[in-house]
């Protein structure tokens, strides 16, 4: 595994937050600067520093009520809004002009978000299966799992549990990958596995619906231009062709759409080709 510091700040709110920080690159060249899915946190992109630190300075973030950031004591909170402030806050204090952004999931939402806002931020991005239109039924899906707290005796299990619940996501895995996917989701404590998460993040996103919905294609105008990868996992029921399609026919040739074989919602960067799209992408930047 890459070395890396564990580093905090905190929030315009004043929340500690944390991120990993793994050296390399040079000092001119933006770091690649890693935000997760709902329910996920920093170590979701071990797989990425483990390509790519050393070359590059890679940034991984744990959104507020996630992994090694505090809770927030106010649910209201819990949205893209907050965490793109938190990662714009973080690129002041670091003095970073622009990045790479790598978004799985809602941390594609919050790129979007932050293109719409600073787009002078964002050196290239890559997009993992998330557009401005999600699908209803991947929406329900998570709804049924997220910010219910189960508890497992180990790692094990947890990751046990997870295949006998999700094991359609990542078909090619066995028991030994979604254990090492349950440690990256996963904490221990007084013996007790469980989710790396504030159970409270759930409170915005069961109360969203269509009617709260704002239009975020229009996002899509700031990154026209800009190095954009499309990651899109073949089986995803989040993330349609469709919208992938209309999305890669606005962005124009700067873009592309790379699809994973075998994998639902959503790649996770231990697939040789998400990692191979990453690279694509950098040297696109730097080109």
């Amino acid at each position: 595994m890459a070395s890396f510091e564990d580093r905090y700040y905190n929030s315009a709110d004043g929340l500690r937050l944390h991120y990993r920080d793994y050296p390399g690159g040079d000092p001119e060249q933006p770091p690649i600067l890693c935000l997760p899915g709902l329910t996920r946190n920093a170590r979701d992109f071990e797989p990425v520093a483990d390509r790519f630190a050393g070359e590059w300075r890679v940034l991984a973030l744990d959104f507020r009520g996630r992994g090694g950031s505090a809770p927030d004591p106010d649910p209201t909170r819990y949205r893209p809004s907050s965490y793109a402030a938190d990662v714009l806050k973080l690129l002041d204090q670091l003095g970073i002009a622009d990045a790479v952004f790598v978004g799985t999931s809602l941390g594609g939402l919050v790129t979007m978000l932050i293109a719409g806002q600073e787009d002078e931020r964002i050196a290239g991005a890559l997009l993992n299966d998330i557009g401005p239109e999600v699908s209803p039924e991947g929406i329900e899906r998570i709804r049924t799992y997220v910010g219910k707290q189960v508890d497992f005796p180990s790692f094990a299990e947890a990751g046990r549990a997870m295949m006998a619940r999700a094991g359609d996501v990542y078909p090619r895995w066995g028991e030994v990958e979604w254990e090492r996917f349950a440690r990256r989701c996963c904490r221990e404590e007084g013996g007790r596995v469980s989710y790396d998460y504030d159970m409270a993040i759930a409170e915005p996103f069961a109360s969203a619906n269509e009617s709260t919905q704002p239009n975020l294609w229009p996002l899509l105008e700031h990154l026209k231009g800009k190095p954009v990868t499309v990651l899109r996992g073949a089986h995803s029921d989040l993330f349609s062709v469709d919208v992938a399609d209309r999305m890669i026919a606005e962005l124009g040739q700067s873009a592309e759409l790379v699809t994973i074989p075998d994998v639902g919602h959503a790649p996770s960067f231990d697939e040789p080709e998400s990692i191979a799209a990453v690279e694509r992408l950098l040297g696109r930047v730097t080109g």
